[in-house]
């Protein structure tokens, strides 16, 4: 048998040889065709920092620390206005009487009294079913907004005279929204862990947390995989007045 094969002139060491070739050729000309694009999409400008590249959650988060801003402003011109109704301005003591009853069930003053406050929390990092339990899904270990919607349901429920959620006061117009496993209430944003805090009797609120299925559905997924729950009486508790804007924001028709 001819040994030609094992030669490195013969048959097979060239094609082995010229596919090599073209492959590195291809590479090359595919790494300048990329450089070139890339110089179009940029011209001139730093594509990773381009402004319109920005994250959204960058953006949220700008937004946020704006309108958190914007409350303390909206907080201070409040105190103004309430010491200018502090001088006589020709109301009836009943109306004054009245006028302060408005203001607190309205949630724009601040309200002290004994309170319930409760705290969900995400699963740990890399959290695994308890014994007995299906492998959970991602959608099982965060705080949804459903949970917490639960929780502050059934606190009014329970006589809550007020309700705070993280460091902001709720009224008849706040809605307590999730993006992700983000809290978005009256224009910021919060992360877990999520504090529910509200002013009543205690042993009413409680018991509305204990007779809310939505609750006991929740309680499963803590008992399952590990989500934080929380339960605290304080005596004394004092939450803020409101202090954002009442002006209602609708869709209009365009003309």
């Amino acid at each position: 048998m001819s040994n030609s094969a094992d030669s490195p002139q013969g048959p097979v060491r060239r094609t082995f040889r010229h596919p090599v070739r073209v492959l590195t050729a291809a590479v090359f000309a595919l790494a300048g065709l990329i450089f070139v694009t890339s110089a179009n999409t940029a011209k001139g400008t730093n594509i990773r920092t381009d402004s319109s590249l920005l994250k959204l959650s960058d953006l949220i988060q700008q937004r946020s620390e704006k309108n958190a801003g914007l409350d303390d402003s909206n907080a201070s011109v409040r105190e103004d206005i309430d010491a200018l109704a502090q001088r006589d301005d020709g109301s009836t003591k009943a109306e004054d009487v009245k006028l302060k009853a408005l203001e607190r069930a309205a949630g724009t003053k601040k309200l002290s009294g004994r309170s319930v406050a409760v705290t969900l929390d995400d699963a740990p990092p890399n959290a695994t079913a308890n014994p007995g339990y299906p492998d959970p899904q991602p959608n099982d270990l965060v705080i949804h907004q459903q949970d917490l919607q639960a929780v502050v349901n059934a606190l009014w429920q329970g006589g809550a005279r007020g309700i705070q959620v993280m460091d902001q006061r709720l009224i008849s117009t706040s809605a307590v929204r999730c993006v992700g496993n983000t809290l978005i209430l009256q224009g910021r944003v919060y992360s877990p862990p999520y504090k529910i805090t509200a002013v009543g009797d205690p042993d009413r609120l409680k018991k509305a947390l204990d007779n809310s299925s939505s609750i006991r559905n929740y309680l499963l997924y803590v008992k399952a995989y590990g989500l934080g729950w929380k339960v605290d009486e304080h005596e004394a508790v004092t939450l803020p007045g409101y202090s954002g804007t009442v002006d209602l924001h609708y869709a209009k028709p365009v003309k």
